[in-house]
Parts: structure tokens; C-alpha cells; sequence
């Protein structure tokens, strides 16, 4: 069976002090390890979230849509991709992660202005936009054809 991505971006409701996020990490790497749920989120200074989930499609549907939409620390969540994939990309990592900054999410999302959220709505296809988390992941910058 190949596995599901579902990417999304999200804001979290209040200021996040490393202690609550290292917190954040540790829950969610045992659910997703006891879920076989793999993946990687990227997380702003102001709480801006983008992750990659990626497992069985119920699975990570069921996170999505049970769990993080009804967290009330969420809020302007946004599915920006979902469907099969060939195989896992950050299968190495129940919860890999990285700080990013905001210039580094406008990048990964191709530039687009803000809606009246403060969300960007004009990500790249799904496989795109996979391809470019994952050189950002691997060099731990955005690559340079994408900057501006």
C-alpha cells in the first residue's frame, strides 16, 4: 500500500516558549510512532505551522481531521496537499523538525500575499511543494533558484 501525505499549514493561538514546544514534540513523535505516522514540521517564531504528515490514508486523516483541527490551540489550519505517494519521505522520523522563518514559508508557498487570515493561498502542487520541504530539510535553507 503506498503511503498518504497530507500537508498543511496552521497558526497555533498562543506564544509557544520552547519548553511547550519541545512538550508538543515529545506527545505527538509516541502517538505518531505508536500510529506509524511519519513526517516533519517546520514551525515559525510567531507560531505558524507547516507539517507533512505522512502513513496509512485513514491514519493520517484521522489526525488531521480528529486531532489537529480540534485543538484548540490551532487555529486557520489549511490542507494545502493530500493523496498517495510512491513511498514515505521523512520515513526515518516519527516527527522530524525544523525552526523556520517566516521568509522561509512565503518561499516554500511560491510567494503568494496573504489571505485575510494571514495564511498564504497559493501553494505549489502537492509534489512541488514536497520536493521543496524536503531540500529545505536536507539543507537546511530554502534552495537558492526559489529565493528572491
Amino acid at each position: 500500500m503506498q503511503p498518504y501525505h497530507l500537508i498543511y499549514q496552521s497558526q497555533w493561538m498562543a506564544p509557544m516558549d520552547a519548553a511547550a514546544l519541545d512538550g508538543l514534540l515529545h506527545q505527538c513523535r509516541i502517538y505518531n510512532q505508536r500510529h506509524d505516522i511519519t513526517g516533519v514540521l517546520l514551525h515559525t517564531p510567531e507560531g505558524r505551522f507547516l507539517q507533512v504528515l505522512e502513513g496509512a490514508r485513514a491514519t493520517v486523516r484521522h489526525l488531521y481531521y480528529h486531532g489537529i483541527l480540534s485543538d484548540a490551540r490551532h487555529h486557520h489550519c489549511q490542507v494545502l496537499g493530500e493523496g498517495s505517494w510512491p513511498q514515505r519521505s521523512f520515513a526515518a522520523w516519527s516527527m522530524g523538525f525544523r525552526h523556520a522563518q517566516p521568509h522561509d514559508l512565503r518561499t516554500l508557498l511560491g510567494e503568494a500575499a496573504p489571505n485575510n487570515l494571514g495564511l498564504l493561498t497559493r501553494p505549489y502542487p502537492r509534489p512541488q511543494l514536497l520536493g521543496l520541504v524536503m531540500d529545505f530539510i536536507a539543507n537546511d535553507r530554502i534552495p537558492t533558484w526559489q529565493e528572491q
